[in-house]
């Protein structure tokens, strides 16, 4: 089975934005454990886990029908930040970036009439959601307790539990 040239290019897009925001997610962690900040570097390193994984049910995906993976460069991402608040900020706004182009994606493969990949980002369009209300509650949590200290350890070992 021949798989259309369009959607095996958005597919291996897709592909490159996930690992792209595994390694988003790994440079947050090293950021954490820069800080001593053991269960946000914990928290991010779950996080990157899972945007490999979501990069690889992508390519299986391409792989299961028949398509070729092109695998790109990666960009270098950010290790510092200014604040634990605006790590989170810079992961949602990255959440908020698949999210667009997982829509793109569907938009896509129904107007191709692809059913398969149309079966697939209904999974991850649920799985968006949940991202981006995940850290958006932790921002919210982070902006209640503000420079406290205290505050901070305590969503640290909260996240720790993960």
């Amino acid at each position: 089975m021949t798989m259309n040239n369009e959607i095996q290019n958005i597919i291996n897009n897709q592909i490159n934005a996930e690992l792209q925001s595994f390694y988003a997610y790994l440079g947050m962690a090293a950021y954490f454990d820069e800080q001593s900040l053991e269960g946000f570097a914990h928290w991010a390193k779950k996080q990157s886990e899972e945007e490999h994984e979501h990069a690889m049910k992508f390519y299986r995906h391409l792989q299961e029908r028949g398509g070729s993976v092109e695998l790109k460069a990666l960009e270098p991402v950010d290790t510092s930040f200014n604040s634990v608040v605006a790590a989170f900020k810079a992961a949602l706004k990255q959440e908020q970036h698949i999210t667009k182009l997982i829509h793109e994606m569907y938009d896509k493969a129904i107007s191709r009439k692809d059913y398969p990949l149309q079966q697939l980002l209904n999974w991850f369009i649920e799985e968006q959601v949940e991202e981006e209300d995940m850290v958006q509650t932790i921002i919210d949590q982070l902006e209640r307790v503000g420079d406290s200290g205290e505050g901070i350890l305590m969503l640290d070992r909260e996240l720790k539990s993960r």
